[in-house]
C-alpha cells in the first residue's frame, strides 16, 4: 500500500484545489498604499496657436500607470467617466470630449469601458471672432477622473494652457498634430447604418446593416451603448453575421423592465477594427442583418436571394474550407494518423472508418442545425456556433480537450489505437470510434464559420426547416467530404506510410495541437466570463491532470497483474468533481442589510459588544462592487453575520465626503475598497485585503466574535 501513502496527499491536495485556487486567485497580498498618482493629465494642442473665430482641437492627454485603467463615458457596471470644467475668457467656448472607442475590462462578473495606458480625449475650443491677435490666452481646466485597479482612487487636476491669438491659422504642434488627428479620424462616427432593436424572449435583438459592413470581419463585434441602463454589459453578446450586416443579441438592463423599453438605443458598434456609432429604433430586425425577420415576399439581393441549389454549393465549399480551421485540424490529423496505422493493407476497415466518420459529422451538423431551427421558432435571436456561446460547454470542451491531449502525450491510454478524438465514446476504437470522432470534430469546428458560410447560413435560417436542413445536409457533406475521399480512394490510402516506430512519435507530437485547442478555448471562456471562471477552469485542469495520471498508474498496475480498483475510483472522482467545478452554479447573491456608517453609530454598537463590519464603499468602485457580488452578498455570508450578530455599517463615499476621505487617509489609503472588522472585546479594526472571498469575510467575523 506505499503508493496510497503517496496517491492520497496529492488526491487532497487536487480536492482543495478545485475550491481553494479561485479564492487564492481572489486574495493576493495586499499592496501597499502609494501616494503617487495614478494618472500623468495634460493639456496638448493640435496647433501652435488659434485665430479669431478659429476651432482647435485641444486633448487632455492621460498617462495611466501600468495595471490601472480610467473610463469612458459609459463607465460599464461601475465606475465613472473623467470629467473636465473649463474656465475660459469671455466670448471662448469649448465643447465636451470627442471620446475614442473604448475597450471591453472585465472584473470578476462585472463588466467595464474604459482605457489604460495613453488615451487622448479631444475638445474642441473656438475662439471668439474678436479676439486680438498677439493676446496670449490662459485656457485652465479642473479635471476630476477616477483611476481603479484593485481599488478605485479619485484624482483631481488643475490644468492651463496657454495659446497665442494669431492672425490666421497657426502652424500645427509638432508633436501632438498627428496624434489628435489620428484620434479624431479613429473616433466613432455615424456611417450611414441603419439600426433597429426589438425585445425577445432570448434577448434584445440588435439589427445593424449598412455597407460598411458588407464583407466586414464580424469576429468580436460588440455595442458598446451610451446609457448604462439598457443592457446587462457583464452577459456576452451573440453575434449572427448576415450578408448586409450583423444582429447582436443583447441582455436586456433595467430600462427593459416592465415591459416598455427604452424609445431607442444609442452607442457605439465596434466591427472589424473600426468603430462607429449607431442609434437605433424600436423594429424588426431585417432579413440582411442575419436572417431574424421574416422572409421577404421577394428575395432583394445579398444572402436573400441565394435559392436553394446556390446556398447548398456555399455551405458545401464551407464545410470543405473548415477543415482547415485551426479549431478542428488537431482532431482531423488525429484520424489522419489513425489511418495511417492501416498502412494501406486494410483497405475494408479504412473505409468502414471513413464511412462511420462522415456520418457521424453529417448527423451531429443535422442535429446542431435542428436544435438551432428550433429555437429560432421559440423566438431565441441565436448565432451558429452557438453550442460555443455557454460557458459551461465551453469549460468542459476544454478539459476534454486536454484529457485527449495527455492521452497523446502516453499519460493513460484509451484502447490500443489513435482512434479517439476525446476521451469516452469518440476514444474507442473501430467505426464506432470514427464516428463519435466526427461528432466531436463539428462540435468544435462549427464557431469557425468559413467566410463563403455566411451567405448560405444567412439564407437558411429564413427560409423552411426543410429547406435549411438541405442547406446544413450540404455542409456536413463538405465537411466530411476530404477524409471519405481518403478511406474510399486506394490510389491515396496506399501512399500513407507502413506502420513502424515512427508512429508514438507522431502520436506524441499530436499532442500539442490539442493543448493548443484547449488554450484557445480557455480564451473564449476568459471572454465570456472573465478571470473568476477562468481561475475555476484551471484549478478543474489540474484536478483533470492528476485525474489522468491517476489512470495511466491504474493502467500500468493492472498490467503487471496488481488490482486497479481504487486508483480507477479516484480518477473517476476526479474527472467527474473536474466536470462538477466547471457546470456548477456560483452561488446566488443575498442582500445583506446595511446600516449608513456615522462614527457614532460605530461607538453605539461596539459598546453593546458586538462584532461590527465597515465597509468603505462607493458606487463607482469596480473592486468595491466585485467584492459584494462575490464575496458579501452570498447565502454563507449572509448567514455568517446572523450568526454572530454582526453589525453591518457602509461608509458610502460615491458622493465624496471630507470625513470619510481623512478617516481613508487615517489608515494610509486614498481611495476605496477598505474593509474593517471591530471585535467583541475592542481595540483596533482588523483591515481585510482589498479583493474579498466568502471565507476570508466568515473567518474574520467568527475571530472577531471571539475576541
Amino acid at each position: 500500500m506505499r503508493w496510497l501513502a503517496g496517491v492520497l496527499p496529492a488526491l487532497a491536495l487536487a480536492l482543495a484545489l478545485t475550491g481553494a485556487l479561485p479564492a487564492a486567485a481572489q486574495a493576493p497580498a495586499e499592496p501597499p498604499p502609494s501616494p503617487a498618482k495614478h494618472v500623468i493629465t495634460s493639456l496638448v494642442p493640435e496647433r501652435e496657436g488659434v485665430a479669431p473665430g478659429e476651432t482647435v482641437h485641444i486633448a487632455l492627454r492621460q498617462q495611466i500607470q501600468k495595471g490601472w485603467h480610467t473610463y469612458w463615458r459609459n463607465s460599464g457596471d461601475s465606475g465613472e467617466p473623467t470629467q473636465i470644467k473649463w474656465t475660459l475668457p469671455p466670448g471662448w467656448q469649448a465643447s465636451g470630449f470627442i471620446w475614442p472607442a473604448p475597450t471591453k475590462i472585465p472584473v470578476g462578473p462585472l463588466m467595464n469601458y474604459g482605457y489604460e495606458g495613453e488615451v487622448l480625449l479631444p475638445v474642441a475650443v473656438t475662439a471668439p471672432a474678436n479676439a486680438k491677435p498677439g493676446d496670449k490666452v490662459i485656457l485652465k481646466a479642473a479635471v476630476s477622473l477616477l483611476v481603479c485597479a484593485e481599488v478605485c482612487v479619485p484624482e483631481d487636476d488643475a490644468l492651463s494652457l496657454t495659446l497665442p491669438v494669431t492672425a490666421a491659422s497657426a502652424p500645427a504642434e509638432p508633436m501632438w498634430a498627428k496624434p489628435i488627428a489620428d484620434a479624431l479620424a479613429a473616433a466613432p462616427k455615424p456611417a450611414g447604418l441603419a439600426a433597429v432593436f426589438q425585445p425577445r424572449p432570448g434577448g434584445v435583438a440588435l439589427a445593424v446593416t449598412g455597407a460598411v459592413l458588407k464583407g466586414a470581419d464580424m469576429a468580436g463585434a460588440y455595442f458598446f451603448p451610451f446609457d448604462a441602463t439598457v443592457i446587462d454589459h457583464a452577459k456576452p453578446q451573440a453575434i449572427e453575421r448576415g450578408p448586409d450586416g450583423l444582429t447582436l443579441t443583447l441582455a436586456p438592463g433595467y430600462a427593459f423592465q416592465g415591459g416598455k423599453g427604452p424609445a431607442g438605443l444609442a452607442g457605439v458598434l465596434a466591427v472589424g477594427g473600426k468603430a462607429y456609432e449607431i442609434a437605433a429604433t424600436p423594429g424588426a430586425p431585417p432579413p440582411g442583418a442575419a436572417g431574424l425577420g421574416p422572409p421577404p415576399a421577394k428575395a432583394q439581393g445579398g444572402g436573400a436571394d441565394l435559392g436553394l441549389a446556390a446556398a447548398a454549393v456555399f455551405a458545401f465549399l464551407g464545410g470543405l474550407i473548415l477543415n482547415l480551421m485551426p479549431c478542428v485540424f488537431p482532431i482531423l490529423a488525429m484520424k489522419a494518423a489513425s489511418l495511417a496505422g492501416h498502412g494501406g493493407g486494410e483497405q475494408a476497415e479504412a473505409r468502414r472508418q471513413g464511412l462511420a466518420f462522415g456520418v457521424g459529422s453529417v448527423l451531429t451538423f443535422l442535429v446542431l442545425a435542428g436544435g438551432l431551427i428550433a429555437l429560432k421558432a421559440a423566438g431565441s435571436a441565436i448565432g451558429w456556433g452557438f453550442q460555443l456561446q455557454s460557458p459551461p460547454v465551453v469549460a468542459v470542451l476544454c478539459l476534454l480537450m486536454l484529457a485527449v491531449a495527455l492521452n497523446l502525450s502516453g499519460l493513460f491510454e484509451v484502447g490500443t489505437s489513435l482512434q479517439g478524438a476525446g476521451s469516452g465514446l469518440a476514444g474507442r476504437g473501430g467505426a464506432l470510434g470514427s464516428f463519435f470522432t466526427g461528432a466531436l470534430a463539428v462540435v468544435v469546428a462549427a464557431p469557425c464559420t468559413a467566410p463563403v458560410m455566411g451567405p448560405a447560413l444567412g439564407w437558411a435560417l429564413t427560409q423552411t426547416p426543410a429547406a435549411a436542413l438541405t442547406v446544413f445536409l450540404a455542409l456536413g457533406l463538405g465537411f466530411a467530404a476530404p477524409f471519405v475521399l481518403v478511406a474510399y480512394a486506394p490510389g491515396l490510402l496506399s501512399r500513407l506510410p507502413r506502420p513502424g516506430p515512427w508512429m508514438e512519435i507522431f502520436r506524441k507530437a499530436l499532442a500539442f495541437p490539442m493543448y493548443g485547442a484547449a488554450a484557445w478555448l480557455a480564451w473564449v471562456l476568459a471572454q465570456q466570463s472573465g478571470a473568476d471562471d477562468l481561475a475555476k477552469l484551471f484549478a478543474a485542469a489540474v484536478v483533470v491532470g492528476l485525474a489522468a495520471w491517476l489512470a495511466g498508474l491504474a493502467q500500468r498496475r493492472a498490467a503487471l497483474g496488481g488490482r486497479p480498483a481504487v486508483l480507477t475510483a479516484g480518477a473517476g472522482l476526479l474527472a467527474a468533481l473536474a466536470v462538477a467545478a466547471v457546470v456548477w452554479p456560483q452561488d446566488k447573491t443575498t442582500e445583506l442589510v446595511s446600516e449608513p456608517y456615522s462614527p457614532a453609530r460605530l461607538a453605539e454598537l461596539r459598546a453593546e459588544g458586538r462584532p461590527v463590519f465597515v465597509n468603505y464603499t462607493a458606487a463607482w468602485c469596480v473592486s468595491c462592487q466585485v467584492n459584494d457580488r462575490v464575496a458579501l452578498s452570498t447565502h454563507k455570508t449572509t448567514q455568517a453575520f446572523a450568526r454572530h450578530k454582526v453589525a453591518y455599517l457602509k461608509a458610502d463615499w460615491t458622493k465624496r465626503d471630507g470625513a470619510i476621505a481623512a478617516e481613508l487617509a487615517s489608515y494610509g489609503r486614498a481611495g476605496v475598497p477598505l474593509y474593517l472588522v471591530y471585535g467583541t472585546s475592542g481595540g483596533e479594526g482588523v483591515i481585510l485585503p482589498s479583493i474579498l472571498t466568502p471565507d476570508i469575510v466568515v473567518k474574520a467575523v467568527e475571530a472577531a466574535d471571539r475576541h
